[in-house]
């Protein structure tokens, strides 16, 4: 029987880039996969690997009237589609997603959660309403899946759901693609000439969208003070301008903020491996996380990675061992970690070292894949609902 499963985000470039692999695992165990967003240009991205895409009116902005219709045109599709499970990711589809599943009447609703919105830092007033729409979105959940040991913990603490709706899930990248041993050193050469990369120069690296809670400012501050007390060196900057929110930085901003230190925009890219293989090191003073994917890619490909010390970041960097956490907000103590670093050729090895052994025991996605589906069929089971015949294929690596 066809089991046919629907995974929802904001946009389409989480479809692709945090989605599409699980997307297609989760359709070689049998299910049919829909993918549902707002309408963007990933979407043929998605499509091209055999996730069909159904485009709703979902923003990023908290827009009550906007969002109303959202929630109608959920319930429409979901009425529609006749969908088995429905599966959330990120806040708003977390809350829209789950209230149209129940008014719709789908079967299996379940929310992976990749972050919370609050956090310790954030205005009483406005933590206390975020948890309470974490607490009415879970009471739609038959299942949520937290990514983050520290967000399962901070869930129960607020009594966001009872803990036997909760399940630790995870984050994973795929360790095949991000292994420095596939790179090629010509190519990789040509790509760095390409950047304007001086061969000679140190490289710190930051992949993420370009908006101030990312830390990106407080990292091209300490970037110039690294310049003062250690030579040249070059900030790489991978990602693109997030124009949809409020806090959003363009890169005139950041290369101010650095001074006469040097901030290479390389965009948005497709070749992260690469990307990557030409830092040494990298760096993340986000102000909030989930659980990040950037060091785990970077420690899957043997860079020593800089993060602060919040919520999500711990648990992909250990401090050191694979990297350093740094207090919140705080340049000094950033500058002196990647200094440190930088005047330690062997200690960035090391760490580097220890980091892909981190990516390969901890981070493989297919064990988060595994996991979803595990999970799926013992929801189905739960409810007497039968399950897809598998067929599941070998792991191979996938782009």
């Amino acid at each position: 029987m066809t089991v046919r499963v629907a995974h929802i985000t904001t946009i389409d470039q989480s479809l692709r880039y945090l989605l599409l692999n699980q997307l297609r695992s989760i359709a070689d165990a049998g299910y049919q996969v829909t993918g549902i967003s707002a309408p963007g240009p990933d979407v043929p991205a998605i499509e091209v690997r055999g996730i069909r895409h159904i485009a709703a009116p979902l923003t990023r902005r908290l827009t009550p009237f906007a969002d109303l219709r959202a929630l109608m045109r959920l319930y429409r599709i979901f009425r529609q589609e006749h969908f088995t499970i429905v599966h959330t990711h990120t806040p708003k589809p977390g809350l829209l997603g789950q209230l149209a599943a129940r008014m719709a009447g789908v079967p299996v609703v379940v929310n992976t959660i990749h972050g919370f919105y609050f956090h310790e830092h954030m205005p009483p007033a406005q933590r206390r309403f975020y948890i309470t729409m974490e607490r009415i979105a879970a009471r739609c959940s038959d299942l949520i899946l937290s990514q983050s040991s520290e967000d399962l913990a901070t869930a129960l603490r607020l009594g966001i759901c009872p803990p036997e709706r909760i399940q630790l899930l995870g984050n994973g990248i795929d360790i095949r693609r991000f292994d420095r041993s596939r790179v090629d050193p010509a190519h990789l050469a040509h790509i760095r000439q390409s950047l304007r990369l001086p061969p000679d120069v140190s490289v710190i690296g930051f992949v993420g969208r370009l908006v101030a809670e990312k830390g990106v400012i407080e990292l091209a501050r300490a970037v110039q003070q690294v310049q003062s007390h250690f030579g040249p060196v070059t900030l790489l900057i991978v990602g693109g301008v997030d124009r949809d929110k409020a806090d959003a930085l363009t890169p005139e901003t950041i290369q101010a903020a650095a001074g006469t230190a040097t901030c290479v925009f390389a965009g948005i890219r497709q070749d992260m491996p690469e990307m990557y293989a030409l830092m040494d090191i990298f760096a993340l003073p986000s102000y909030r996380e989930g659980f990040p994917r950037a060091p785990m890619e970077a420690s899957a490909m043997g860079i020593p990675c800089v993060v602060t010390d919040v919520r999500g970041c711990r648990e992909a960097v250990e401090h050191g061992w694979n990297g350093f956490l740094t207090p919140l907000r705080d340049v000094d103590a950033l500058a002196h970690a990647l200094v440190q670093l930088l005047q330690d050729e062997s200690l960035r090895a090391t760490m580097g070292d220890a980091g892909r052994r981190m990516a390969l025991e901890r981070f493989d996605e297919q064990q988060i894949f595994q996991r979803v589906i595990g999970a799926y069929r013992h929801l189905l089971h739960k409810k007497g609902l039968p399950t897809p015949e598998s067929t599941i294929m070998p792991a191979t690596s996938r782009a």
